[in-house]
């Protein structure tokens, strides 16, 4: 079977702030065609108006990625800049309420708040995605059913969302809390075959249930117009050096599942609703808790499962140059998560405006602004 590229494309969802009041802005129009101007198809809005979204091209490698997605932070800051706002890398937003941010105008989000009514409304989450090219389609519904038991291991590094309507909520990642309310979401199914996959798709467009396979919100999966693994089960991180950590390690994990679906080997398939314990674990308590080693059915500290996820990956790692990208899990641990992070800042601060200005200092970190 012909090797696939597994090339790269990464997605961040970015919060647009007010620098006087820390809540989210709506941006101004202006700020927006500028943007589109300058980014064109690379910068596109989301259902709330105070959502940026930013994708970059396909990328060969994790350095392009690094590049690119470095180059498109710089651009998305000078633009708030220039128009007196900031932009924000967190899941959440820590005190704005979903209910005073409008909707952005348009057709297609206007069907999906009628859909979902206030399930859409009150969905003011900031996610990250990772697309990994795999050309083959049967491979890549393999690769998927086995790269499931490793979601909530890479989501457990990215948890930053730890405050909802100026609550703590107790929750790393209340992001995923959230975002559980739509359909079609969580841990995918287990495929047996892209015709299998083909079958499940064909008959949710068939009964009314989805116009297509965009309407499939899974935390990963089968993109419905390229040839990729569309992972999205992470929070949106606060620094590029976190994004592109976690873009490796989904990329390492894709090859090396890829090289054991070539030699007819597989992963062992397990139970969507195992794997969603180990998913609620993660977005409970990121990387301070404790996982299940599903195979040998025993409950194991995360740090220790991810030491396990590294050697996994190592050979794959240094074969695609990325070891310095995924070495960075060394750093998140001893930095902590951005959950950790910004529940650091409000316990000695008291301020959730605080929080709201690490945050934005942290996504600016290291980023080149003209």
């Amino acid at each position: 079977m012909a090797r696939p590229t597994f090339t790269i494309g990464i997605e961040e969802e970015f919060q647009v702030i007010d620098p006087q009041t820390y809540e989210l802005k709506s941006h101004i129009q202006e700020m927006f065609a500028e943007g589109q101007l300058r980014l064109k198809e690379e910068m596109k809005r989301e259902l709330h108006d105070p959502v940026i979204e930013v994708g970059t091209p396909i990328c060969a490698d994790i350095k392009q990625a690094r590049y690119e997605i470095t180059r498109l932070r710089s651009e998305v800051i000078r633009l708030a800049h220039s128009n007196g706002l900031r932009i924000a890398a967190a899941g959440t937003h820590p005190f704005t309420d979903w209910a005073d941010v409008p909707i952005t105008p348009g057709a297609h989000y206007d069907r999906l708040v009628e859909d979902l009514q206030m399930v859409a409304r009150a969905n003011l989450i900031f996610g990250l995605h990772v697309h990994v090219a795999v050309e083959d389609n049967d491979a890549r519904v393999a690769i998927l059913g086995g790269a499931r038991y490793f979601l909530p291991h890479v989501f457990a590094l990215s948890v930053n969302s730890p405050f909802w309507l100026g609550h703590n909520t107790g929750w790393k990642s209340y992001r995923a809390k959230v975002f559980e309310r739509f359909p079609r979401t969580g841990i995918p199914d287990s495929f047996s075959s892209w015709v299998d996959y083909q079958d499940y798709l064909n008959t949710l467009i068939a009964t009314g249930c989805i116009t297509d396979g965009k309407k499939i919100w899974w935390d990963a999966r089968i993109h419905p117009y390229f040839p990729t693994i569309e992972y999205r089960i992470c929070d949106i991180p606060m620094r590029v050096e976190e994004t592109i950590c976690l873009a490796a390690i989904f990329q390492a994990i894709t090859y090396k599942l890829w090289k054991l679906y070539d030699r007819n080997q597989g992963w062992r398939q397990y139970r969507r609703s195992l794997i969603h314990e180990n998913k609620w674990r993660a977005a409970r308590f990121g990387i301070d808790g404790k996982l299940i080693d599903l195979g040998k059915k025993i409950e194991v500290p995360t740090s220790e499962l991810m030491v396990e996820l590294l050697e996994f990956i190592d050979d794959v790692a240094t074969e695609l140059g990325t070891v310095e990208e995924i070495s960075y899990v060394h750093e998140i641990f001893r930095r902590r998560t951005g959950a950790d992070r910004q529940l650091e800042v409000y316990e000695r601060t008291g301020s959730l405006q605080a929080v709201v200005q690490y945050v934005i200092e942290e996504t600016e970190a290291g980023i080149p602004v003209a």
